[in-house]
């Protein structure tokens, strides 16, 4: 199947001038959205382990944020960082529950470089297992090398989702074989899976067709991946509500 025989609906990984790195403001990127023809937009900055991320106070303001601009859903969320090798992340939990996406990824200058591939597949499996966490960002970047069995397996155990990254491709030299390896385990395995674009633009958002090619050359199918309609997303959705309200318990 030819990647744009199956055009995602959503994008599940976007940075704002929120980010510090990012250049552009929500309104601007859920316009792109828009004119690309996408119904829903996560906003996922950076959480506030990352130098320039902003502080933990933006994300608790994310409510102000409308519902929905220009028919297009808004979901409210971050790209965290895991913080430790049990799984934690950068974002206070109180906070974090009442986000409507979480994605976490190891990322640098935040204190957890040269830990190796056995710290790294330990904190990114205890992540995937922390309820917080709906997405695991850029599994395939091999500033961080893991032990993808592992961590696809606790996907699937746990219905969370594994992230193809298109920014990956260019922002991280050497990600693309590894992402071959990571979306065949996915279609092995039938885990789930976001084909994002971790756009720092509005010009890059909605921008995909990369990893959406490499996701269904390696065998994944399109019931697979969370944004590839709003149905997939909404089922997504449905999962983490669920699964927070048993976590509150």
């Amino acid at each position: 199947m030819e990647a744009m025989e199956v055009m995602v609906e959503a994008d599940l990984h976007t940075h704002t001038v929120g980010s510090g790195h990012a250049f552009g403001t929500v309104m601007e990127n859920v316009r792109a959205a828009h004119e690309k023809g996408l119904h829903a937009l996560a906003i996922t900055d950076h959480g506030p382990g990352m130098a320039d991320g902003p502080r933990p106070y933006y994300f608790r303001n994310l409510h102000i944020l409308p519902q929905s601009y220009m028919g297009v859903m808004i979901l409210k969320g971050v790209e965290a960082n895991i913080a430790g090798s049990d799984g934690s992340i950068d974002l206070p939990a109180e906070i974090a529950r009442d986000l409507d996406i979480v994605i976490a990824g190891l990322h640098p200058a935040c204190g957890i470089e040269g830990r190796g591939l056995d710290w790294n597949t330990q904190a990114m499996t205890a992540a995937i297992r922390n309820p917080l966490v709906d997405i695991i960002a850029h599994p395939g970047n091999p500033e961080y090398p893991v032990d993808f069995e592992a961590c696809v397996l606790e996907a699937t155990r746990y219905n969370k989702a594994i992230e193809i990254n298109e920014n990956s491709f260019f922002a991280r030299p050497g990600s693309v074989e590894r992402c071959v390896v990571v979306a065949k385990l996915c279609a092995q395995h039938g885990t789930l899976v976001s084909v994002a674009s971790d756009a720092h633009s509005p010009w890059n958002v909605g921008e995909v067709s990369r990893a959406l090619k490499l996701a269904l050359d390696a065998g994944v199918r399109r019931e697979q991946i969370v944004n590839a309609s709003m149905d997939n997303l909404t089922r997504f959705l449905t999962m983490r509500r669920k699964r927070l309200e048993m976590w509150r318990r």
